[in-house]
């Protein structure tokens, strides 16, 4: 037999033919190129290209199986490898262009030179727009289409880790609705080099829980942080078990939340049901990650950009940075999202903290181009997300996986918010170890997810509209000015230094031509800001006091009704009051004459 007989044509072996297409997750036939057919009067013989005489046709293996990958053979008579007997020299390009009427017989056969240059352009790859939307904990799920044409699909597909949470995982992606991702980090001491954390027998706990919620347009995400320490209700949890049964795990009142993963038999169904039940929200899938996860992702990435302001030498974690911008991964990185002690007042509610600007940073770095655009880094992390991550059975191949990454392709990092679920201290504990809900604010917060408000949309209306009123104020200075000598005020004195009322009334009577102008005394009640009451008739004089006082638009406090004749304008000095004749809003620009040097003009010394 020859080659082709084996399924070769022109030395292509059947499983390259074979190729991975990203829109849909599944293999499909390479088409064939117009230039390697040769005309049908130049087709070679049977003599020449072996007996059958089907040579130049591969066909589809039966019920779709893809071709086992193959060594390619030497093309001029090495050593055969994978099968070919001992001795066969396979027909190669050249063997073919002779059978074919040589080079220029080939080119005529396909249309001409032009015509063999000419190829369709491939249809641009949409595998870089996918979103790495979640860090570490959520990489793995893009594979399918970050990946592309690099993808090993039984390959990662085998890697993938499942665990079926029966209904506690509610619908899911490709519906017209918001989307409920629970990310669960555990600290389950599994795999190489975790045993020397410590805790070995454990299995595990729900360390740190983000509830990942996607707009029903796709266009924002709010990933919610619940604190572990949290106190709240666990709900009965029916769990698979290994043989197939259905075991239902006893609910629990009143513990922490980190319990309701690893003990007593739970597993991330029961995380599920508890972040329902907390929150009212439907949960569509959860994802799970173990030490692992970290320290494989941030090396397969060439590591994350974190920033201190102090210095950290923590000897628990042993994280050791100096102060300003380090780049962490593997243990390092395990380390930086692990410490406590060394960050805010040592608690984790700023480890938390600590953990949404680690997985915003590592967002950034999976979306760069460093990333994007090297082919060995995205190799890496898709081997190193699928090895380390447990996800539903909803989810549970890349096909499902790269689909919902396509579906979340268009979310923008700038469009996505970091919160902590709203608490506060445990008022029942003498020593503080543990948390409890805010009752005024955290039911306001999972209203808002339920109605898939956008975090981020909020921030941008209360940023409006805070412009808007900052306008609105600024506009209070615009107009005509009274004459100094027309200006009626009361001052008072509401700051921190004795006497500034009657300092200030001198200044003005002796140096300001303010004559109309009596001391208060002190104020009822101190204030942080200095501040000038008046009505709207006497805006005028408003102006022109404020003009005097060196006063910013955000002191002026215009009243609604207009004041008598005889009434005078209230100024009250605040704490940022420091002396008659000081300004107390900074002003615009510098002084003309201040010599400045500036980063990015090269000066010679003199």
């Amino acid at each position: 037999m020859d080659a082709q007989s084996r399924g070769r044509a022109g030395d292509i072996d059947p499983a390259d033919q074979w190729v991975f297409d990203p829109e849909t997750g599944d293999y499909k036939l390479r088409p064939a190129a117009p230039a390697a057919r040769p005309s049908p009067s130049s087709r070679p013989s049977s003599s020449a290209a072996g007996p059958s005489p089907r040579a130049g046709r591969r066909q589809a293996p039966p019920n779709g199986e893809v071709p086992r990958q193959r060594r390619r053979r030497p093309e001029d008579g090495g050593t055969p490898k994978d099968g070919a007997a001992d001795g066969e020299k396979p027909a190669g390009r050249a063997a073919a262009r002779k059978a074919a009427g040589g080079r220029a017989a080939a080119r005529q056969a396909a249309g001409g030179r032009a015509a063999a240059r000419r190829k369709a352009r491939p249809k641009k790859s949409t595998k870089k727009k996918v979103l790495l939307w979640t860090g570490g904990v959520t990489a793995f799920m893009i594979t399918g289409t970050a990946v592309g044409a690099y993808l090993a699909y039984e390959h990662f597909n085998s890697n993938i880790d499942t665990v079926d949470v029966g209904d506690a995982a509610e619908g899911g992606f490709g519906s017209d609705g918001p989307l409920n991702i629970l990310l669960i980090g555990t600290d389950k001491r599994t795999g190489e080099g975790n045993k020397g954390y410590g805790d070995n027998d454990s299995p595990g706990h729900a360390d740190t829980t983000f509830l990942f919620h996607v707009s029903a347009d796709r266009t924002n995400a709010t990933v919610m942080s619940i604190p572990r320490d949290l106190i709240t209700d666990i709900p009965d949890c029916p769990t698979k078990q290994e043989d197939g049964t259905t075991k239902v795990v006893p609910g629990q009142q009143n513990t922490r939340f980190n319990v309701s993963l690893g003990q007593a038999g739970r597993d991330p169904g029961c995380t599920m049901r508890t972040v329902k039940e907390l929150t009212g929200l439907d949960i569509h899938h959860f994802m799970m990650a173990d030490f692992n996860a970290v320290k494989t992702l941030t090396t397969a990435v060439g590591g994350v950009p974190v920033c201190l302001e102090k210095p950290v030498d923590d000897p628990k974690s042993h994280l050791k940075l100096p102060a300003g911008e380090s780049v962490v991964e593997g243990e390092q990185a395990l380390a930086f999202v692990r410490t406590r002690g060394s960050f805010g007042n040592k608690g984790d509610l700023d480890r938390i903290k600590v953990q949404q600007q680690f997985l915003s940073s590592m967002i950034r770095q999976f979306k760069s181009n460093d990333t994007l655009t090297d082919p060995g880094k995205l190799w890496d992390l898709a081997n190193a997300a699928t090895k380390a991550l447990t996800v539903d059975t909803g989810i549970g191949t890349i096909k499902k996986l790269s689909a919902l990454g396509r579906e979340l392709s268009g979310i923008k990092t700038k469009n996505i918010s970091f919160l902590t679920v709203p608490v506060v201290d445990n008022p029942a504990e003498k020593v503080k170890s543990t948390v409890v809900l805010n009752q005024s604010k955290a039911p306001q917060v999972f209203a808002m997810l339920r109605e898939d408000v956008s975090f981020t949309e909020v921030e941008k209306k209360e940023k409006a509209a805070k412009d808007k009123a900052k306008k609105k104020q600024e506009a209070l200075l615009e107009g005509e000015r009274a004459a100094a000598s027309d200006v009626r005020v009361e001052v008072l004195n509401g700051g921190e230094i004795a006497g500034a009322a009657q300092t200030t009334l001198t200044w003005l009577q002796n140096t300001q031509s303010v004559l109309k102008s009596s001391n208060g005394g002190n104020a009822p009640e101190q204030l942080d800001r200095t501040t000038l009451e008046y009505g709207p008739n006497q805006a005028d004089q408003a102006r022109k006091l404020a003009d005097i006082m060196g006063l910013p638009a955000s002191a002026l406090k215009p009243g609604s009704v207009d004041a008598g004749p005889m009434e005078p304008m209230v100024l009250t000095l605040g704490a940022d009051f420091k002396e008659a004749g000081v300004p107390i809003a900074a002003p615009a620009k510098a002084p003309e004459d201040l010599e400045k040097v500036e980063a990015d003009k090269k000066i010679c010394a003199k």
